[in-house]
């Protein structure tokens, strides 16, 4: 409950410096977002120190430039001459991708938050860390069991305590933080501890109860168990251990907070980091370039000639979303990836197989349409029946799909068979059993006519979703086929617009650089200006 108050306080600024400053001081790591470390190219040092900055995700706050680059001409070499990367520009441009990466993923990944994460069981880190906490635990027994006790260990302890409790308090906490200043005022409990006056079992008990005030709801239960503990040394184990976890809370909770005021801060943020990765590395948008020129000559070879035989004209909007339309065929073994869609790449990598694992559903539903008649994919749950059984048994694409697709098969016929009977329709003879189960198989052919029509057609109403800047109003035609799956259709509209809205905020003013270049240099394209 304390935590709530005053969340307002703390700027957007404020609390991506907050995260980040959780990543790089705790054993804890980002929960539920992807890696973006896929970056290297073959061949070339530039490509190979590219992917190897952008591989780190450990780092802290950097500072950037804003200023946008000056792009060059696509198959000309910049005109910055190749220069030698110091360790410590290496370093520095690994933490700013790293930040940047961090930042992009509290905008766009709902589930992210930091969790803490335990070393596996057995491993040698473990080891090595049980080894050395004991032997840190055993002193502090020690010294405390003297006659007198020495305090010295356990002074710095109370002095580290002190110091996260007080990361803990908000701005307006400012009676809390008189009190912790008072209780544990370090001079005086080291007076108290040369006179052999200090009682650490009173100050434990305080800062358990200030904890207890501090934490979160979830951990009322850990705090209980605190103030079961009696032995010294076990209970200090135990606080620092808590004090991690709230650390967590309190930057997953503000995180929370402000979330809904972060999105521009983040798209200043991610642009002025990776202008500062530009810098340093001028020919950071290689891959870039050539997938936005593929996606122009794409685009242009689309387009209709204008009277007199004139140069077709072409958006570069509309090049533009070629190219993130583009993405969602992307062969996932290829290294060059565009470095401006690299944060994204592991999302809409999920996107892709959501969207050929719905062609391949659809297709199936298409075929038993036209096999079983339309009749019975209207009887009430069929399509559902079959959507099921369909996507469970191609929920691990990995396998070889002419085998899934027998499988599918086997179960269609099943199902179709078993439900015809109950509404007074005859089931399928061998011949319509046999046509099935080939049609279905013959799906995975890869210039299948039903296969390539129901994919142009799920990525032609995909591709409607990103001339809208609010998907939820986006309200355009579905086309024939894809009746089964329009929840799910909608949904990853949704998110696709979502993520590339956002990317084409942060990264406009480099696609316009390049893209100016491509349609002006592009003797068989004109430019549009929209």
């Amino acid at each position: 409950g304390t935590q709530c108050k005053h969340s307002s306080e703390r700027s957007p600024r404020l609390i991506i410096q907050l995260v980040l400053e959780v990543g790089r001081n705790s054993p804890d790591k980002m929960h539920n977002s992807e890696d973006t470390s896929d970056t290297s190219g073959k061949g070339q040092k530039d490509r190979e120190d590219r992917g190897s900055l952008l591989d780190d995700t450990k780092s802290s706050v950097g500072s950037g430039n804003t200023n946008m680059p000056g792009l060059c001409r696509p198959g000309l070499s910049c005109s910055s001459p190749p220069r030698i990367i110091s360790v410590t520009e290496v370093l520095e441009t690994a933490r700013d991708v790293s930040n940047m990466t961090i930042a992009h993923e509290i905008v766009m990944n709902s589930n992210f938050q930091f969790q803490k994460v335990e070393s596996p069981q057995n491993s040698l880190e473990r080891r090595v860390k049980e080894i050395v906490h004991k032997a840190f635990w055993d002193s502090l027994q020690a010294q405390l069991n003297e006659t007198p006790p020495q305090y010295s260990q356990a002074i710095k302890l109370l002095q580290e305590v002190k110091e996260s409790l007080l990361t803990l308090l908000l701005p307006g906490h400012t009676r809390l933080r008189a009190q912790i200043g008072e209780v544990l005022d370090m001079e005086l409990i080291e007076q108290q501890a040369e006179h052999d006056a200090l009682d650490i079992q009173q100050l434990a008990s305080f800062i358990v109860g200030m904890m207890g005030t501090l934490c979160a709801p979830v951990r009322d239960a850990e705090i209980k168990k605190l103030k079961g503990l009696t032995e010294i040394v076990s209970l200090f184990r135990e606080i620092f251990r808590v004090l991690d976890l709230m650390k967590i809370d309190m930057a997953n909770f503000t995180m929370k907070a402000l979330k809904p005021h972060l999105q521009q801060e983040s798209i200043q943020y991610e642009r002025s980091k990776f202008q500062t990765f530009l810098n340093k590395q001028p020919n950071a948008l290689e891959y870039t370039t050539a997938w936005l020129k593929a996606a122009t000559e794409e685009t242009a070879n689309s387009v209709s000639p204008t009277r007199g035989n004139c140069p077709a004209v072409v958006s570069p909007t509309v090049v533009l979303n070629q190219g993130f339309m583009n993405l969602l065929k992307w062969d996932q073994d290829t290294d060059n990836y565009p470095e401006t869609m690299l944060m994204d790449r592991s999302r809409l990598q999920e996107l892709k197989q959501r969207v050929d694992q719905l062609t391949l559903v659809a297709s199936i539903l298409l075929v038993t349409s036209n096999t079983a008649g339309a009749a019975i994919c209207g009887l009430p749950g069929f399509v559902d029946k079959v959507k099921q059984v369909t996507c469970a048994l191609l929920d691990g694409l990995n396998y070889k799909l002419e085998e899934i697709l027998v499988a599918v098969s086997d179960q269609i016929h099943r199902e179709v068979n078993k439900l015809l009977p109950e509404h007074g329709y005859t089931p399928l003879t061998s011949e319509q059993e046999a046509i099935l189960k080939g049609q279905i198989g013959s799906i995975t052919q890869r210039g299948n006519v039903i296969r390539n029509l129901i994919g142009e057609r799920i990525h032609s109403y995909l591709k409607g979703f990103l001339n809208f800047p609010s998907p939820q109003k986006c309200l355009h035609d579905l086309p024939g086929g894809l009746a089964p799956i329009q929840a799910e259709l909608r949904e990853i509209g949704c998110t696709l617009s979502r993520v590339l809205h956002h990317n084409r905020m942060v990264f406009g003013p480099y696609y316009s650089g390049i893209l100016v270049k491509l349609l002006f240099m592009d003797s068989d394209a004109g430019m549009d200006s929209r």
